[in-house]
């Protein structure tokens, strides 16, 4: 007698994968890869990220991570170590926000000061030809990251129009005042002009922990209020 395979059903539509949690270990594994291949700074890293975790991966989607993105930019500190802890927490938890800064932030600043010995010790190094070409290969990909969010969060020529507007204003006033006013003077510009549709309803199944830790709600002795990131109560590390 055969047995045929059962095959497992699809997704409910609308359904957001990038909410299945993954353990710290799993977490810590992508951004060490990450940490140990990505040149450039915080700017060249976004793109590297995008292209890791929005198309490759697809933990979140384009939007979601422009969100992200722009939030973390508005922080004080470097925006892509603060994006990287982020998708961890969002992963995995609190472990996995300690994961990815382990596995991303901490490496490169292990690499970064031997790299500034051997400066010291090498001066012809910085001008070499091999150092240029990494520097071309980063341009590269934050093109190519700067035209795919382009491409999907400015469709139609109003939201293309405030995007450069933006990048104007924010070339003839770099000061902190200046990118503030902008940010306020789009958002307004956006909310007058962009008729955009209404969000989709959030999805009938019950979410997953937002770490692999969870404590059951029927041993919970208090009541506790979603998870930030999730909506999820039952979090032991809210």
């Amino acid at each position: 007698m055969t047995t045929m395979p059962i095959d497992t059903p699809p997704p409910p539509p609308g359904r957001d994968d990038s909410r299945r949690s993954d353990g710290a270990w799993r977490v810590f594994l992508v951004f060490l890869r990450l940490g140990l291949t990505s040149f450039g700074g915080p700017v060249a890293h976004l793109g590297y990220f995008r292209a890791e975790f929005v198309e490759r991966r697809r933990w979140l989607d384009d939007r979601s991570y422009s969100d992200l993105v722009a939030l973390c930019q508005f922080l004080p500190g470097p925006a892509s170590s603060q994006v990287g802890m982020a998708l961890g927490l969002r992963r995995a938890g609190w472990p996995g926000l300690l994961a990815a800064w382990s596995g991303f932030t901490l490496p490169s600043a292990l690499v970064l000061v031997l790299f500034a010995y051997g400066m010291a010790g090498y001066r012809d190094m910085a001008a070499s030809g091999w150092v240029h070409g990494l520097k071309i290969v980063a341009v590269a990909v934050v093109a190519q990251a700067v035209w795919g969010m382009a491409r999907s969060l400015c469709p139609d020529r109003t939201r293309a129009g405030l995007a450069m507007l933006a990048a104007l204003a924010t070339l003839a006033a770099p000061s902190a005042a200046g990118q503030v006013a902008t940010i306020a003077a789009c958002g307004l510009l956006g909310r007058w002009l962009l008729d955009l549709p209404a969000p989709a309803p959030a999805p009938a199944h019950p979410l997953p922990p937002c770490s692999p830790r969870c404590e059951p709600s029927s041993t919970r002795r208090s009541p506790r209020l979603p998870c930030a990131w999730t909506g999820h109560t039952d979090c032991r590390f809210q």
